[in-house]
């Protein structure tokens, strides 16, 4: 499995960023759904707070650090792409309420003035929903065997 690709998660965020912005501004779309729920970003911040914990125990018990008990491989895969899912669903919320966020700021009613908070939220959640992310998946590499003074094992002894 490779690491997330920043380019990815940027294409992502763009797309859905132009996609917020054409469904929310055609057929007064927004003032069906007005006022915009909280939910979205109770989600996200939840999902963020629960990786960033996983993050934070992962690497300890990786490193093996005194207290932390060993960890079962194919958890830490399932944590691997937990991590690059959540990655790619933080920069599509992230994109979605940022193109609804500039819709709302352009937008001159004060229904959308009063939904601002909601998209901003939404927003940052999504942000760090993406930090929490990248940062479990990178709590999920195995950290490089530091190399042994004196240790010849590696070394070619000469003879064929």
């Amino acid at each position: 499995m490779r690491p997330t690709s920043m380019s990815t998660l940027i294409v992502a965020a763009l797309a859905a960023a132009a996609v917020g912005w054409l469904l929310i501004s055609s057929n007064d779309l927004f003032y069906r759904i007005s006022p915009l729920p909280w939910t979205g970003a109770g989600v996200l911040a939840v999902l963020t707070i629960a990786e960033a914990y996983l993050a934070q125990n992962t690497s300890a018990r990786i490193q093996r650090k005194p207290g932390a008990l060993p960890v079962q491989p194919l958890a830490v895969a399932r944590f691997a792409a937990l991590a690059k899912a959540s990655s790619l669903v933080g920069a599509l919320s992230a994109g979605f309420s940022a193109g609804l966020l500039i819709w709302l700021l352009l937008e001159p009613t004060d229904e959308a003035g009063s939904s601002v908070p909601v998209a901003a939220t939404t927003l940052v959640a999504a942000i760090a929903l993406i930090s929490a992310a990248l940062w479990l998946e990178r709590s999920c590499r195995v950290p490089d065997r530091p190399e042994r003074e004196g240790d010849d094992s590696d070394r070619p002894t000469g003879r064929h």
